[in-house]
């Protein structure tokens, strides 16, 4: 028989955010294929748990996906994990849950965390409509993506890094300065800060050197109001 694909969810930063379900999983399973295992080794050692683990991450993804799934249709069952939240969104795992449908193996959902929800949650913004782009492109769409969001009439939920953090807030002043903003940097870690404003009101408080961290902005929809 075949086996199975877990699609576990990881925590976004504290190492406690983590269920119970994950952990069972992640002990049962015969392998695990992960995004970066240096970071995945760090997650297990402190569960003291010992599995093999497989690289699998966006250079080497449809390389690998040929091996996990010979391996899974010969009975072995594979957990899927990224470095932090759910795989597939915004990190590696797409292709290989794509092609695990195709070969008609059974997926399997273990929910956790994932930083865009949890900003949300925080956020005090409009939450029964909203739309998650992810990071937006860096150079070609760019501008034609912010005009786009501009427009929006949902809550907007973005990921930035810390390299281009700041030049997105100086974007959102030009296509959207009457907006409400509020940005999550590293959610559920030691040093975890949340900032409220207008983009103006946040460009100054970005003053001081921020060289750490991910971020997600979350955004208020186009005409909303507190």
């Amino acid at each position: 028989m075949h086996g199975s694909l877990y699609i576990v969810s990881t925590p976004i930063g504290n190492l406690k955010d983590i269920t119970l379900r994950a952990l069972d999983i992640l002990k049962k399973v015969d392998f695990i294929a992960c995004e970066d295992t240096r970071v995945t080794s760090i997650l297990l050692k402190c569960y003291e748990i010992q599995k093999e683990l497989i690289s699998l991450n966006a250079v080497n993804e449809t390389s690998k996906i040929g091996y996990i799934l010979n391996r899974i249709e010969n009975g072995e069952n594979c957990a899927l994990v990224s470095d932090a939240g759910t795989p597939g969104i915004s990190d590696p795992g797409t292709r290989l849950i794509s092609a695990t449908i195709k070969n008609n193996i059974e997926i399997i959902p273990v929910p956790g965390a994932t930083a865009a929800i949890t900003a949300l949650s925080i956020s005090g913004l409009p939450s029964d409509s909203f739309i998650f782009e992810g990071f937006i492109p860096q150079k070609k769409g760019r501008q034609k993506k912010l005009k786009g969001l501009a427009e929006e009439e949902r809550t907007i939920i973005i990921y930035e890094s810390v390299y281009r953090i700041e030049k997105l807030l100086i974007e959102l002043n030009e296509y959207m300065p009457e907006r409400q903003i509020v940005i999550c940097r590293e959610l559920t870690k030691k040093f975890e800060e949340i900032r409220r404003g207008t983009p103006a009101e946040l460009i100054k408080s970005f003053n001081e050197k921020v060289n750490k961290g991910e971020f997600v902005i979350v955004i208020t929809p186009k005409g909303w109001r507190f």
